[in-house]
């Protein structure tokens, strides 16, 4: 089981932020996790909130905003993000938030800029996979040639059979892995096995705990999202 660092190594650094990740490597993580948004220029930066008052302590709009204007923000490129993930061969998961106000671009913009990189990701052997709760946004990437995993929302995670079950059968002819919360995992851990059982890769969030570290190592999932990776590596026995 792989160990992904969600918005970086964010329990000890800021989320999202270049340290974030930078912590996340020396934490030996398996790969970044990121959110991503455009910028009123155009810009992919990694940033998981619409605004930056959470995280910056002053309110502006991402989407309504130049990457000039975020400067006090100190917003992280997903371009250096992804340079920093070949550099030191981490696998990478772009989530894209919606619903926005340019809608699809951000999906066109993600999958140009791993074209771009293409060759490098080739040559430095990583996996890198478009996440999003948005199903219209998980065809998409698809369409576009990128790796997607169709992120199953908290509204879901109580009617397993009814809708979980025929998002699985709906994903069988199609390159599309499943990311259900951890909830979802520790109600159902047979729903590893019955994605295996379709081709589908599973990537749970968010799992910090010991304990539900090894009950995702035990329900057979391919990758969890944690915000502490040297945590969850020594609940795994990892050296």
């Amino acid at each position: 089981m792989q160990i992904y660092a969600h918005r970086g190594a964010s329990r000890d650094f800021p989320e999202g932020s270049r340290a974030a990740y930078e912590g996340a490597v020396g934490q030996g993580a398996d790969g970044f996790e990121c959110d991503v948004r455009l910028t009123k220029d155009g810009q992919i930066i990694c940033w998981h909130d619409a605004d930056t008052a959470r995280m910056a302590g002053m309110k502006k709009s991402i989407a309504w905003s130049d990457l000039a204007d975020l400067e006090f923000a100190s917003p992280f490129l997903l371009s250096d993000l992804l340079e920093l993930a070949i550099a030191h061969k981490k696998n990478l998961a772009i989530e894209t938030k919606h619903p926005v106000v340019t809608r699809g671009m951000i999906e066109y913009k993600v999958a140009a800029l791993v074209e771009m990189y293409r060759d490098a990701i080739t040559a430095a052997g990583i996996d890198v996979v478009l996440f999003s709760f948005s199903s219209a946004a998980v065809r998409r990437a698809h369409r576009l040639g990128l790796q997607s995993v169709h992120l199953i929302a908290h509204r879901y995670q109580f009617f397993y059979d009814r809708v979980l079950a025929r998002l699985l059968y709906r994903l069988t002819d199609r390159r599309i892995d499943i990311g259900p919360g951890l909830h979802l995992v520790k109600k159902h851990p047979e729903i590893a096995k019955q994605a295996h059982e379709m081709g589908r890769r599973v990537f749970v969030w968010t799992v910090n705990d010991e304990a539900d570290i090894a009950l995702c190592e035990k329900a057979g999932v391919d990758v969890v999202m944690s915000d502490i990776p040297f945590q969850a590596r020594k609940a795994l026995g990892y050296s």
